[in-house]
């Protein structure tokens, strides 16, 4: 049986802006007046910069692929639960990352993380897909899904890279993080067909 969308759009935000806000609030003021007292930060802030741009991308095409669907089913709202699951371990990873100064461990940890992010959100989509039909806006906006596959490609490299090399491990996963800033406008363009 489909269900409405608005009960799961609001859940999936308050759980949203809960895990922004307690990133934020492990963002500590130093102990000093002095910007260099500032400067000591910079791995905490580094890695909370980061992990703002991951959930906000997940915010933004959560909102964009729920605006482009009609109804959910019991098997959404499970989707959708595993993928705040990941999401609200985001904290965690990006707290451990920026308090170890971007350790090996710590950063193969964050790209698990993200790379569990990734899995569940393609789950949902292709759960979306299943309820509103092969025709449906949301169907045709994913398409072969390129940019998430790549996605999801450069986390799990990124997991052993970390053992590596854990800067050029971050970096990837910056690269990721850019590369969803250009904007996609397959939903948009979907709606509008």
């Amino acid at each position: 049986m489909a269900m409405g969308k608005s009960r799961i759009e609001a859940f999936s935000d308050g759980v949203i802006a809960i895990i922004i806000t307690i990133m934020v609030l492990e963002l500590k003021v130093p102990h000093g007046p002095e910007l260099a007292d500032l400067g000591k930060l910079w791995p905490v802030f580094l890695s909370y910069v980061l992990s703002f741009a991951n959930v906000g991308i997940y915010w933004n095409n959560h909102h964009h692929m729920f605006h482009a669907i009609k109804s959910v089913s019991g098997g959404v709202l499970l989707a959708n639960l595993h993928l705040m699951f990941w999401l609200s371990l985001m904290p965690f990873a990006t707290g451990w990352m920026g308090e170890n100064h971007f350790a090996p461990m710590t950063v193969a940890v964050y790209a698990f993380d993200l790379a569990m992010c990734a899995v569940a959100y393609t789950i949902l989509a292709y759960r979306l897909i299943a309820v509103n039909g092969p025709d449906s806006a949301v169907a045709k906006a994913m398409g072969s899904d390129i940019k998430g596959k790549v996605s999801l490609a450069a986390y799990v490299v990124a997991i052993p890279l970390a053992f590596v090399n854990s800067l050029l491990a971050g970096g990837l996963l910056v690269m990721v993080a850019l590369m969803w800033f250009l904007p996609d406008r397959r939903i948009e363009k979907a709606l509008s067909e």
